[in-house]
Order: C-alpha cells, then sequence, then structure tokens
C-alpha cells in the first residue's frame, strides 16, 4: 500500500491544483484560434507550470510571425526544461523507496534505483545510471541548480554542465562556485559555463587547483584506439595547456600554408594530415618538420605575472589555467611566439599588449584584440587572434577604420553577421547589443576583459 506524509499535504496539493485547473478552464483559448496569429503578450516572462503549458497548446508557431516564433520557442524551452526537473525528482522519488531496503549498501541502492529507471523508460544500463547519478547530484547536493532547472530558468544541458564540471571541488568550494555562476548561467553557452567555472574554481581555492593540475599532469598518456569505421583515433590527455596551444597553434599554421585552390582537402582533413606527418617525422610541403614559432595568447594581471597572488589567467583557445602556467609561458616558453596582455588586477583593463620574439602587429588591431580577447557574436569563444576584425558600420559605407568601429568576429559568425542581417552597436559601457534578423536582441561582452 502506498502511504502519504498527511492528510494536509494532499488537501493542499489537491487546492493548488483546483486552482490550476480554474485558471486553465477560464483561459479562452479559442481567441487564438478565432483571431488575428498572435501570442499573449506577456509570454516570454511566463513562469513554467500548467497555465503556460495550456497557453502554449493552443499556440501553432507556423502560424504567427517570426519574432514570435523565438518567444514561443524560449516559452516551450522553459516547459521541457520544467518537465526534465520534474523526470530527475520523480528519478530521485525512486531512488529515495529503494534506499529505504537497502540501508547498508548505498551502492546497491543505486544500482537497484537504476535498474527500476532503466525498465521503466527502456533506457541502456548506462544511460540509466548516468541520468540518475546526475537526477541526485541536482537535487541532493546542488538544489538551487535544480530549482533553476524547474522553474524552466536553467536548460538540461547547461544543469549538466555545472554538475559535471563542479563534481570534483570541495563541497564548500563547489557551493561558492555554484553561487556565483547560478544567475548568469541562463545567459551562458555550456562552454562559457565550463569556462567560467574553471576560472572560479581556480580563483577560490589556488593551492587545490594547482595540485589537482599537477596531478592530472601526471597522468598525462597518449590512447590510440580503433573505431568501428575501421579509422583509428589518437588523442593525447591531461596535457599542459599551454604546450598543447602552442601545438594547435603550429599545426593552424601549416595547415593554412598548404590550404589553397588547387588543395581538395578541408581544412580539419589538413590538420589531421599535419599532425600525423609531424609525428612520422614526414616533410611538409616540401619542408622538412622546424620548430618555426607560432603565436599564443596570454592574458594576466600584473600581480599574478610578479608572484604576488595566484589568480588564474587565460590561454588564447582554452581558457582559464593556474597562476603558474602563465609565469611559466611568460619567463621560459622557447618554442612559441606569446602576444600577451598585462592587464590590471582590479579593473581588468589592459596595461600593456605586445608580442614576444616577433614583430609586433598594427597597435589598433592589437588593441581591439587586446579589450575583446574572444569573437563577439553571442555564444562564440574563438580567441579574438583567430578572428577578422569586423567594421561595425562597414568599410563600404563610410565606416572608419577605427577602434571604435573594430570588433573580433571568427570567420564562420562574420559571415553569419553579413550573410543573416545581424547588427550590432558598441554600448558607452563597452558592451555589445547584437539585433536578429527577426528582431530579437542579445547582449554580449559585459564581463570585463
Amino acid at each position: 500500500m502506498f502511504a502519504t506524509e498527511s492528510p494536509s499535504a494532499v488537501d493542499t496539493f489537491a487546492d493548488d491544483a483546483d486552482w490550476d485547473l480554474r485558471i486553465i478552464e477560464s483561459l479562452d483559448l479559442d481567441q487564438f484560434a478565432d483571431a488575428e496569429p498572435a501570442i499573449p503578450p506577456n509570454l516570454d516572462s511566463m513562469e513554467a507550470g500548467p497555465v503556460l503549458a495550456a497557453l502554449l497548446s493552443a499556440i501553432d508557431p507556423h502560424s504567427i510571425n517570426g519574432y514570435d516564433r523565438i518567444v514561443v520557442l524560449r516559452a516551450r524551452q522553459r516547459m521541457a526544461s520544467h518537465y526534465a526537473g520534474k523526470v530527475m525528482d520523480d528519478m530521485v522519488a525512486v531512488a529515495d523507496v529503494v534506499e529505504e531496503d537497502w540501508d547498508s549498501d548505498p551502492e546497491g541502492a543505486a544500482h537497484a534505483a537504476a535498474a527500476e529507471i532503466r525498465a521503466a523508460l527502456r533506457l541502456t544500463r548506462k544511460a540509466a545510471s548516468a541520468d540518475l547519478e546526475t537526477a541526485i547530484d541536482l537535487k541532493r547536493r546542488l538544489p538551487q541548480v535544480w530549482e533553476a532547472l524547474l522553474a524552466g530558468d536553467l536548460d538540461p544541458r547547461r544543469a549538466r554542465a555545472i554538475a559535471d564540471r563542479t563534481i570534483h571541488l570541495d563541497d564548500d568550494v563547489r557551493e561558492s562556485v555554484v553561487d556565483s555562476i547560478i544567475e548568469d548561467a541562463s545567459k551562458l553557452t555550456t562552454g562559457e559555463i565550463s569556462a567560467k567555472i574553471r576560472k572560479l574554481a581556480i580563483e577560490s581555492a589556488p593551492d587545490e587547483s594547482r595540485q589537482r593540475y599537477e596531478h592530472a599532469v601526471e597522468q598525462r598518456r597518449v590512447v590510440a584506439e580503433p573505431t568501428l569505421d575501421g579509422t583509428s583515433n589518437l588523442a593525447g590527455y591531461d596535457l599542459p595547456p599551454d604546450r598543447v596551444a602552442g601545438a594547435m597553434e603550429h599545426i593552424n599554421r601549416l595547415a593554412k600554408q598548404l590550404s589553397g585552390p588547387l588543395e581538395d582537402r578541408s581544412i580539419d582533413q589538413l590538420r589531421a594530415d599535419v599532425m600525423l606527418d609531424l609525428l612520422n617525422g614526414i616533410s611538409i610541403n616540401g619542408v622538412g618538420p622546424s620548430r618555426s614559432k607560432g603565436v599564443v595568447d596570454i592574458r594576466v594581471d600584473l600581480t599574478t605575472l610578479a608572484g604576488l597572488n595566484d589568480n588564474p589567467a587565460e590561454l588564447g583557445g582554452y581558457g582559464p589555467v593556474i597562476a603558474d602556467i602563465a609565469r611559466r609561458v611568460a619567463e621560459e616558453q622557447p618554442d612559441a611566439t606569446w602576444q600577451y596582455v598585462v592587464t590590471d588586477p582590479e579593473t581588468g583593463r589592459p596595461l600593456i599588449t605586445g608580442v614576444t620574439r616577433r614583430r609586433p602587429t598594427a597597435s589598433m588591431a592589437r588593441w581591439v584584440r587586446a579589450l575583446r580577447p574572444r569573437c563577439v557574436f553571442p555564444g562564440c569563444r574563438m580567441p579574438a587572434r583567430q578572428s577578422d576584425l569586423d567594421h561595425r558600420l562597414e568599410y563600404a559605407k563610410g565606416g572608419r577604420t577605427a577602434k571604435y568601429n573594430l570588433a573580433p568576429l571568427c570567420r564562420y559568425d562574420h559571415g553569419i553577421r553579413h550573410l543573416a542581417g545581424w547588427k550590432y552597436t558598441i554600448e558607452p559601457d563597452g558592451s555589445i547589443t547584437w539585433r536578429s534578423r527577426l528582431g530579437h536582441t542579445y547582449r554580449t561582452g559585459t564581463d570585463p576583459p
């Protein structure tokens, strides 16, 4: 038999359900079918729940204008996130009831609960275990993330990214990191969330971060494995990020030298072939393996460079790294050219920019890329040094080649900006406001550089 906690809990639930039902019944859903195709004016701010679900059920996205289709898309995503949170809650409830019979064997309880979920939802054993582990992690150890998911403010991808990227942290550090990121998480991509968590983790516990880094580097390895297609994967794990950045810069430079109108390989194929040629000692483009220097970006504040603190630095194309890496790069890196930015530790603004062991690029371009270290399109994290400098007001239309009119855009987003008709303005505070072809606006560049 099933028992409830108390009659009052049932009565309260029934009262809430009746209230939602009365609201839904009072809605004149037919008005949306009979009237000019439109959506409720407050749909974009409605909380996830039965009322929003009822309204969405009456909307045909193919009968409304482009702007409103984005509003409906976001609303349905909020509902999908809400239901994802409910499903996770159900999984934890299954685990709770199973654990009552497995008090002395938590591991056995987890396997038993996963088996129930696996059979009920027709999942693989691995998928059921992973989903249950994520649900328990969010509900029991990251309640603020689970509540944001249930409210529809955070989707499952971002919730899982936060859970996965903080699982190795001590409880106190983990709580501090999540508290710092939870409000902004819905505005960030999963890649941006990962980078921000790495930075916050280093700032919160620099000694522990250094120890984790040193332990991980001790486990560095190269793995070759066959694939189902008859090919092979070759991967290096737990490698020092500064050396990886230098290696990728070298591979990219050689691949670009090989590309051209007579070359039928894609840039990805060229990178793969260059890597194998280098490892096998084969000459590239008629030249044997060389140690010619590439260019790698490093951003570090002045006090960290001087050894007065251990704030994280940022390695272009990789993200936040511990202070020791930044200092080693600045002092000892023999194999690459480093384009550096020394920043004010209080404001994050650039103090000095320069290039080591190589003639500097144009002062203007260097300043723009120092101010905006990544592509400024919403969600993109391509390093500015590997991006085009876009004229906000096009040069052909009278736009000047000046700092205030330039911003880095990666080659793909540079093309999208012109092809799809996106426009942007640079605000007085340095942030950038984008306007899409369908009329929606997005802000980027709000974090200090």
